[in-house]
């Protein structure tokens, strides 16, 4: 057992969920029920955060970390705020069926992606966007053809078929900007493409897509194809295809055995080329930004990174919110597909001891401004079945306030659209 020297404000982490959540009055100042609701402006773009995993006490912590205990976070400083059920068809969710019920409003089997119960395709927020002659993109710091961004753009049965989502993207749902990481989905076993197989940081990552090779297949498309932030930088507008890592853009692994989270691109940049590039089309576009270091650091109760890829991801909505400020008719959602890690926060007590192996107590951290510290304890290293908080800003925001079924989300942006489910 370890002393802990140090000292808390004991109340301050004592915070419930929902008064931690109505960040700048979110639900206190709501005008009327979501269910009655009605967008003052449509909507012409949607920008979706996703902090994969990203539960309410992640979301304390992130902020206590960066700005303290009266400070508020680009994703909290928003007027609407809401809860999300996060369910599948069973009590705990994972990415797939959360992102589908979140881009297609429909509830459906884990693994699923772009699928009903019966396996039937479902069409998404961005397949609609498509229709109505907006461009689109995804952007995450996962593979780009892991579950969440797979949702809103392609339909498989299950979400290891990613070579599969690839090829979608490419022919049928037709995403301008793709980026993240993830080429060894795009290239076929024995050709490793930019980026080595079996690198020294991982040994187990190869070139494994099943497709053929996608990436001269999206270059005969018309997508600029770049590698690296130099690239992206230098793409002028039009399709791009950036893929910045064989897998992930970090190393997932408890904290001091080989974690590293260092993207060769961050999530702020890639955030802001999307937004440059499809704000060039004067119908609009919708963009889906995912942060999957908040959730595959929460599986291994890595706490220091859990938090430091929060505070990424809070960069980039801070560069969708200055975007949002110069085009008013833009929306702005911030939320999550599920809890991970049963994370919670607690203040120094030698008595606590909690936890053994990966989910012993994490820390101590710091409370910014302050010579204060707290602790991050787990209760898993899986996904958890609890809402999840959401945050709004911009053209239709009013819409997202009370506590629903996340399939609400997919019903509020067609309505911030002025369309009907």
């Amino acid at each position: 057992m370890r002393t802990k020297k140090r000292g808390i404000v004991q109340a301050a982490l004592c915070l419930t969920a929902a008064a931690s959540l109505v960040i700048s009055g979110g639900l206190a100042e709501a005008k009327g029920t979501a269910a009655s609701a009605k967008a003052t402006t449509k909507a012409k773009n949607v920008i979706l955060f996703v902090g994969d995993g990203m539960g309410t006490a992640q979301r304390d912590a992130i902020r206590l970390n960066t700005v303290g205990l009266n400070g508020k976070l680009q994703m909290d400083d928003m007027p609407y705020s809401a809860f999300l059920r996060t369910h599948s068809t069973t009590a705990v969710t994972d990415s797939a069926a959360a992102g589908t019920a979140i881009a297609s409003g429909v509830k459906t089997y884990n693994g699923a992606v772009g699928v009903d119960v019966n396996k039937k395709p479902v069409k998404t927020v961005l397949e609609v966007a498509k229709g109505l002659g907006k461009s689109t993109g995804l952007v995450t710091t996962s593979q780009i053809t892991d579950a969440t961004p797979a949702v809103f753009g392609s339909h498989v049965e299950d979400r290891s078929q990613q070579s599969k989502i690839a090829k979608q993207y490419l022919d049928n749902s037709k995403v301008d900007v793709l980026l993240g990481g993830g080429e060894d989905f795009w290239y076929p076993a024995g050709n490793p493409g930019k980026f080595a197989d079996h690198p020294a940081e991982d040994p187990t990552e190869e070139s494994k897509g099943t497709e053929g090779n996608l990436v001269d297949h999206a270059k005969k498309l018309g997508y600029q194809y770049v590698t690296s932030k130099e690239e992206l930088k230098q793409a002028k507008n039009g399709k791009i295809l950036g893929l910045f890592a064989n897998e992930e853009m970090f190393q997932q692994k408890p904290e001091g055995e080989g974690d590293v989270y260092n993207p060769v691109v961050p999530l702020k940049d890639m955030t802001q080329k999307a937004l440059d590039t499809l704000s060039t089309n004067k119908k609009g576009f919708f963009l889906m930004v995912e942060e999957e270091g908040t959730d595959e650091m929460a599986h291994e109760n890595n706490a220091k990174l859990t938090i430091k890829a929060g505070q990424e991801l809070d960069k980039a909505v801070g560069v969708a919110k200055e975007f949002a400020k110069k085009h008013p008719d833009t929306l702005v959602l911030v939320l999550a597909d599920h809890e991970t890690g049963g994370f919670t926060l607690e203040g120094v007590d030698d008595k606590d001891e909690s936890g053994d192996g990966i989910s012993k107590e994490d820390g101590p951290f710091s409370i910014f401004g302050s010579k204060e510290q707290f602790y991050v304890d787990w209760t898993t290293s899986g996904h958890t079945g609890v809402d999840i908080p959401l945050t709004a800003m911009g053209s239709g925001a009013e819409l997202f306030t009370g506590v629903h079924e996340n399939t609400y989300v997919h019903d509020a942006i067609l309505k911030a659209w002025g369309l009907k489910k």
